[in-house]
């Protein structure tokens, strides 16, 4: 491990612990206690080791949905290739692996991500193959993909819904988690399950989220 991976593995220990979220009770992920805490330290304390907002250390609703949606049908990903796009924590990612998927990547652009997903696989006994890398456009011939909460912001929004749906038109399954966010393409897209998810109201400005998870019409 090198001396900027292993900082990066240092730092969430000392500022996570280990978590289950509420609606994935099977899998344990380090995850933030106090969500305003972590942001402050990150813009306030940090940005001068480049620290980008710590997305990786919360089970968002969309992420939560989608990982709890895998595990109750695990056909949609066993013996497949899958993967968790823009992944975070990790939590779909191992949601996959649990229910048996013949491989799982989880892709990340920030190298934080990328520390705290290869934590949180070893933490739950899984294999991933973990990418730092910016897939949007990319196709390596991925059975499945699955997308939780990447629709937060415009610009990101648009160019992953239209890569996932190329995809999906090629015939991959493509599946992606939200808790109907602004950006969300509902035209492009229809629910086939929804849940209630427990969620910090200091992010969430809610403490339950109705999240769905969608596929291509």
């Amino acid at each position: 491990m090198s001396a900027a991976n292993s900082d990066r593995s240092a730092f969430i220990l000392e500022h996570t612990r280990l978590i289950a979220p509420p609606l994935a009770p099977e899998i344990r992920l380090r995850l933030a206690d106090d969500a305003t805490e972590l942001w402050q330290k990150t813009e306030d304390e940090l940005g001068r080791i480049g620290l980008p907002p710590p997305f990786w250390a919360f089970a968002w609703a969309g992420g939560q949905a989608l990982a709890r949606h895998v595990l109750d049908h695990p056909e949609l990903v066993a013996g497949r290739r899958v993967l968790d796009f823009a992944a975070g924590s990790g939590l779909v990612a191992i949601a996959a692996a649990k229910a048996g998927a013949a491989s799982v990547e989880a892709s990340e652009i920030d190298p934080f991500a990328v520390a705290a997903i290869t934590l949180n696989a070893a933490q739950n006994d899984v294999s991933l193959i973990v990418r730092l890398d910016d897939l949007v456009g990319s196709d390596d011939g991925w059975a499945v993909v699955l997308a939780g909460d990447v629709s937060y912001q415009r610009d990101m929004a648009e160019a992953a819904t239209g890569w996932l749906a190329a995809l999906a038109r090629r015939g991959a399954t493509v599946l992606i988690g939200d808790p109907w966010r602004s950006y969300l393409a509902r035209d492009l897209l229809e629910p086939i399950a929804a849940y209630d998810v427990p969620v910090s109201r200091a992010l969430e400005d809610a403490d339950i989220k109705r999240a769905g998870v969608f596929r291509f019409r």
